[in-house]
């Protein structure tokens, strides 16, 4: 499937740089076939995405801080970890999950390349390495004696270009009998739910339990269990790993149905570009048609995948006033692309815009909530995908 030429997700604009012209970037996927891994065909370099132009800091959804405080306990209490054991997380941000940990009395380390994002982390007490994981930085930590119980990797093994290198990187640094635990998009509910703004640069691959089952074993891992997460990020999986410990009956079970659906092959994916041509039609005619009763029109969540849609459905400043979004790093910056200046969400109190578009639509829920008096007050929200409705 083909995007065409789009900025870069994350690639926000300053005043000063709106008459600037603008790097775009060929943005089409693919899937290879021997090994059924889902792919983009173009790689934006790794310093380009998540350190020169990354502002996402995930304290600022309180959802993500909730269900990460609720994983941590889980997990603290299913493998047994206590002051003796070490858990590391790979992309770990503002250290908004590694605090659970941590108050908890387990030593902790996180790793991430992003410098404002690690800053924020070691500030609240995280100690943080400010790089890329990979292999070298696993045999460093390693060497210095130092073997994780527990890897937490959420949305980040698809951020990474060396595939083999990451995993290869778990593989080293997790003690014998520990575990890591991977969460990513879904490409099956990606496909289903035509989540195609969820496809953009900084995410070089797609995955399936195949292609993750074949991944592992490369290394000298395997799956150990399979969890569904339908209301996160579009629908993901939460991939748990290790050796020398048993799979539940959840693997076989996700790898039987892929096969029997032909997610392992070329077959599933077939239409989707033509489904995705109708979701992006339709949007833009809804949209079109408020604008052309006189209706104002803003957005919600100054997003990566927000980027990608306003750029692949031809979203512009003639459709959209702003765009509103929790993050103060964004304020009074532009989306990539289509020049859509981005406010803190209190503006929509002040104007009280008729609709507001969802780019972040896989936080509705959470949204809605935030935004009750907006509500109260007549105004309606436009969920983009799979097909776009008011609601």
């Amino acid at each position: 499937m083909q995007l065409g030429n789009l900025p870069l997700p994350d690639g926000f604009r300053r005043a000063e740089e709106l008459g600037d012209p603008e790097d775009r970037f060929p943005l089409d996927v693919a899937i290879c076939e021997e090994c059924s891994l889902v792919q983009i065909l173009f790689e934006v370099s790794p310093r380009t995405l998540f350190v020169d132009n990354y502002l996402y800091f995930s304290s600022f959804s309180d959802e993500l801080v909730a269900r990460s405080a609720e994983f941590a306990l889980a997990t603290v209490d299913e493998f047994a970890l206590g002051p003796d054991s070490f858990v590391v997380e790979v992309a770990s941000n503002d250290g908004y999950l590694l605090r659970s940990f941590a108050s908890r009395g387990i030593p902790v380390l996180g790793v991430d390349p992003a410098p404002a994002q690690a800053a924020a982390a070691e500030k609240d007490g995280v100690p943080t390495l400010t790089e890329f994981f990979g292999l070298d930085v696993a045999r460093r930590l390693v060497a210095d004696g130092r073997r994780a119980d527990l890897v937490v990797a959420n949305n980040v093994m698809a951020h990474t270009p060396d595939l083999n290198g990451f995993v290869a990187g778990l593989s080293v640094l997790l003690a014998d009998d520990g575990v890591a635990t991977i969460e990513n998009t879904y490409v099956r509910d990606l496909i289903d739910n035509l989540a195609f703004d969820t496809i953009y640069h900084e995410h070089f691959c797609y995955f399936s339990c195949t292609a993750v089952d074949r991944l592992m074993r490369r290394h000298g891992l395997h799956l150990l269990r399979i969890e569904h997460l339908p209301t996160v990020q579009g629908g993901s999986l939460r991939w748990t790993v290790g050796r020398g410990r048993d799979p539940d009956a959840s693997v076989e079970r996700y790898l039987r149905e892929e096969a029997a659906c032909g997610l392992a092959g070329n077959a599933y994916f077939r239409d989707f570009a033509c489904r995705v041509e109708l979701v992006r039609g339709d949007l833009l005619t809804l949209l079109i048609g408020l604008r052309a009763t006189g209706r104002s029109i803003a957005a919600y969540g100054a997003a990566a995948k927000g980027t990608i849609l306003l750029n692949a459905v031809g979203i512009d400043e003639s459709i959209l006033d702003y765009v509103v979004d929790r993050n103060v790093h964004k304020h009074g910056l532009f989306m990539p692309g289509v020049d859509i200046p981005i406010c803190d969400p209190c503006r929509l109190l002040e104007d009280t815009p008729d609709y507001l578009l969802l780019l972040a639509w896989n936080y509705k829920e959470e949204i809605m909530a935030q935004q009750a008096e907006y509500r109260a007050r007549g105004g309606r929200f436009i969920v983009p995908v799979p097909t776009p409705e008011v609601v």
